[in-house]
């Protein structure tokens, strides 16, 4: 590879956003640092004696207004999800692609679970009426490539397009292998992220039944409890987040703001369990991001954690940090936005790289908002309870899932 392509350096310049805290990106980041949960009751299905009726549920969200009754109609949730916020994300970048080689434009977009509500309603559609009670728009709704596939038509970007699944890890992954795409110069711009729509019955139900998911049914803004000793499992979300990167010179040219750069990127397989942590792979994932960026572990001032509130991950990750970064750990910043988010699986990895943007951006650290109670064996600083306003210069965001992936994006203030 020519030294010219691995000099290229890819900094984030859009954000966009729809979760459980709000349906754009500045009122999600509001929440994050205010500590205010979007966690409640489930209001999208009956579910009054089931032992898991909390989720993230994305709010006043009408679709019809903000992209089309007639094109929301042929797209899954979370495909509806993907294309609002990256089409914040283009205009909070302030790009305009009547002026860019669209041809050079990549799109990122990645999904853990897909078109879920679609498979259902299919099935249903097919059982009560045969093949005839499918819907044309079955396959479109369903494929977790659409989502990126849609955002490209509507914007018209024609480079590079491509779906990652990774479960809880895939949001990271897109944002990281995008960065590669445009590092090693294969585009110069690209709208990349996660996007999920699974609080539907089967997803609550699936999650409930291995015991992953917070049964606080009569506390669900204070259910997800990442790091806590009294945590008791996550609380699932929805939504997605979506960033727009592009190289340092193709954003200096257009006078783009700059909100930070991606410095680095690690990636790993634990090959431990299917669904447990464990195997050093969280350790050698973010040695990774640091080693490609030649960055050393004591440049790192805040670490956005995967926090999951589960027992098992939130205990794995803070002994993975220890290994990792030793004796700086103890002076590192670690919060989990999982707090008030809950976890939006494929999407979360999106979402938490925008909370690291603006962490960075504006030297205000956002909080594990529901933190109160120390577990011994979880002994970092988690940011308990309120944001904190410290100038940081570099950050790491990790996101780990089923199977055993993991991913880490190193991001710093802009520097010429």
């Amino acid at each position: 590879m020519s030294g010219r392509l691995m000099s290229r350096r890819v900094v984030v310049t859009g954000l966009g956003a729809v979760s459980p805290c709000g349906s754009d990106a500045r009122s999600t980041w509001s929440s994050m640092v205010e500590g205010r949960s979007g966690v409640g009751p489930i209001t999208a299905f009956p579910c009054e004696d089931w032992p898991v009726r909390i989720a993230g549920e994305v709010k006043d969200f009408d679709a019809d207004q903000l992209i089309g009754r007639r094109e929301a109609r042929r797209m899954d949730r979370f495909t509806q999800f993907a294309v609002v916020a990256a089409e914040e994300a283009v205009a909070h970048a302030g790009l305009d692609l009547e002026q860019v080689d669209r041809d050079r434009v990549a799109v990122y977009i990645g999904t853990g679970i897909g078109g879920i509500q679609e498979t259902l309603s299919g099935y249903d559609g097919l059982k009560e009426h045969g093949p005839k009670g499918v819907s044309a728009f079955f396959v479109p709704r369903l494929l977790t490539n659409l989502a990126g596939g849609t955002v490209a038509l509507r914007l018209g970007a024609r480079g590079p397009n491509l779906c990652v699944s990774t479960a809880c890890a895939t949001g990271t992954h897109s944002i990281g292998e995008a960065w590669r795409c445009i590092r090693d110069g294969s585009a110069d711009v690209a709208v990349t992220g996660g996007a999920e729509a699974c609080v539907v019955p089967v997803g609550i139900a699936g999650f409930s039944v291995i015991k992953a998911l917070s049964t606080r049914n009569d506390a669900p803004e204070t259910a997800s409890r990442p790091f806590d000793a009294d945590r008791d499992g996550f609380v699932l979300g929805e939504g997605a987040g979506i960033l727009v990167l592009e190289t340092l010179e193709h954003a200096q040219a257009r006078g783009a703001e700059i909100l930070a750069e991606v410095l680095g990127y690690g990636l790993s397989c634990d090959a431990h369990h299917l669904t447990a942590p464990g195997g050093g792979g969280a350790e050698r994932c973010m040695e990774m991001a640091l080693r490609s960026a030649g960055r050393l572990p004591t440049d790192v001032g805040y670490l956005n954690a995967h926090g999951t509130s589960t027992l098992q991950n939130d205990l794995s990750e803070t002994q993975a940090i220890h290994a990792v970064f030793g004796d700086h750990a103890r002076k590192l910043m670690v919060s989990s936005t999982k707090s008030v988010t809950g976890h939006l699986l494929g999407a979360a990895g999106g979402i938490e790289a925008l909370a690291v943007v603006n962490a960075l951006h504006q030297g205000l650290v956002p909080p594990t908002a529901t933190w109160k109670i120390r577990d011994p064996a979880c002994d970092l600083d988690y940011v308990p309870g309120e944001a904190r306003s410290v100038p940081i210069q570099v950050a790491l965001s990790n996101s780990f899932g089923f199977g055993g992936t993991n991913a880490s994006l190193l991001f710093g203030r802009i520097s010429e």
